[in-house]
């Protein structure tokens, strides 16, 4: 049978509350009953003293030895015997005749006690003694009942035991009195209701946040990913996860925007080169293919587009292998300060196209950068930086790279000193197709895909890249790698550690 989580936490809570209230209701079950049988003891105790003080120094009547039978403490109330010295009856409260003979009740004539076994009773051993005692014990004439005795010595007057004060009180079947059982009842019932409804509270406090985030799970799977659940409870784990569901959504809702944003933004990157080619193709049958010079500049065009979605497409795919982990990387030690130079080398003619300097720092005897990276990918990193602060260089501007260690690792970092990223932008400079520049001039913004693939390739040989800019005042871009010992020839092959 299937149980709701609310009746689940309730049974739960109410065994185990019934089953800790069952082992105090014992304990204390028992306190009591030590409690009411010592209160007995003390009250019987000092009822034998009393009734053996009054009788001190006085001769007692001279009786005929007559076996004491215990079978008269059934009856209500305390029942009274003085026994002499041997054990036998010599006086009995009340009187049943002139003659100080006791007449027991019939039912006391079916049970004896010889006076021998009565003098191995340790309560009537102690009282012969001179001391008074008590003792529990059952007796099998009633139903085996308990009965509480108690022995106190009479004196003579040369200060020797003259005879026994002997009590007898039936105590309660049950242990206990019947209203005292009543009581403790009613006490124990009460707190086992009061204990199912903590239960049912309890319960109903924890399912209803996890119903909550059930039932937004269930809104979530349909589609809804701006569904949030409260968090304010009491109970940590509880408002855990509840934060920790509207963490997931947020993230969810961030994810589907952010892909509803790459669809948009890829498919107008597409869609402007596609319609260019068109327009070319269509110009180019309407009779443009018999004009040499004015078809020259239309297949430029078309080449230039044909390249931008090529480049476009690579790149799509160098971020979607990087996504699934299936970059194909070929990890060797290299000399990171060489290797930034020749880039240099490569991009010199662009940068002196714009009038652009690029500099690098340190000298070449300076200690080995030596790294484990991919080369071929690193240079992609490197072009993508290089041609990013190209961009946004202007005339007359220098471009600093330097290589330096950091962390016990070695670093590469590119300053430009252009216009800077606005603080508000610079968290997302590395999402695809993010631009700072919100009027998508292709002029200078470019498709929005280099410094996303930069970070995804570096995440992927194993470092981390990161961007530091100040509006106004240039922007840094900084790569870290994973420092070998040495550069030993390039021929051979690493792995990744």
């Amino acid at each position: 049978m299937r149980l709701s989580l609310q009746t689940r936490l309730s049974l739960s809570y109410l065994v185990v509350v019934l089953v800790g209230m069952t082992a105090i209701a014992l304990l204390v079950w028992l306190a009591v009953e030590r409690l009411y049988i010592s209160t007995q003891r003390d009250n019987l105790l000092a009822q034998a003293r009393l009734t053996a003080a009054a009788l001190d120094g006085q001769p007692l009547p001279e009786t005929p030895a007559e076996p004491y039978t215990q079978a008269a403490n059934v009856l209500p109330g305390i029942h009274t015997r003085l026994l002499s010295e041997q054990g036998a009856v010599v006086l009995a409260f009340p009187f049943t005749s002139a003659t100080g003979f006791l007449q027991a009740p019939p039912v006391e004539n079916a049970v004896f006690v010889s006076p021998e076994e009565l003098r191995r009773r340790p309560e009537i051993i102690q009282a012969l003694q001179g001391e008074p005692a008590t003792a529990v014990r059952r007796v099998a004439a009633i139903n085996n009942q308990r009965v509480l005795y108690a022995a106190a010595p009479v004196t003579r007057q040369d200060g020797g035991v003259n005879g026994i004060v002997y009590l007898a009180v039936p105590l309660p079947p049950a242990g206990l009195p019947t209203d005292t059982l009543l009581q403790l009842s009613g006490t124990i019932l009460f707190a086992v209701i009061l204990a199912l409804f903590a239960a049912w509270l309890l319960s109903r406090r924890i399912a209803q946040p996890v119903e909550a985030i059930a039932r937004a799970s269930l809104a979530v799977s349909a589609g809804d990913l701006t569904r949030q659940v409260p968090v304010e409870s009491a109970i940590r784990e509880l408002e855990s996860l509840g934060q920790a569901f509207n963490t997931m959504t947020g993230n969810l809702s961030k994810a589907e925007q952010a892909k509803n944003a790459f669809i948009a933004d890829i498919t107008h990157e597409l869609r402007t080169p596609l319609t260019v080619v068109k327009g070319t193709i269509e110009t180019l049958e309407d009779g443009a293919l018999d004009d040499v010079e004015g078809r020259r500049q239309l297949l430029d065009s078309m080449q230039r587009e044909t390249d931008r979605l090529i480049r476009l497409v690579n790149d799509l795919l160098v971020l979607t292998r990087a996504d699934a982990g299936a970059l194909q990387l070929d990890f060797r030690p290299l000399e990171l300060r060489s290797f930034v130079r020749e880039r240099c080398a490569h991009f010199s003619i662009l940068a002196g196209q714009r009038r652009v300097n690029l500099i690098m720092e340190g000298q070449p005897d300076e200690q080995p950068a030596c790294v484990l990276a991919d080369s071929d990918r690193l240079a992609q990193v490197l072009d993508n930086l290089l041609d990013n602060a190209l961009r946004y260089s202007p005339e007359g501007s220098s471009i600093t790279l330097d290589v330096f260690s950091a962390d016990g690792r070695w670093a590469c970092s590119i300053r430009d000193q252009g216009p800077g990223i606005p603080s508000r932008h610079l968290p997302f400079v590395f999402e695809r197709f993010y631009r700072a520049d919100a009027s998508r001039n292709r002029g200078t913004g470019g498709t929005g895909l280099g410094l996303a693939i930069a970070r995804s390739l570096m995440l992927a040989q194993g470092g981390t890249i990161t961007a530091e800019s100040n509006e106004g005042q240039g922007t840094v871009l900084t790569f870290l790698l994973k420092t070998v010992e040495n550069c030993p020839g390039t021929d051979q092959e690493l792995t990744l550690s």
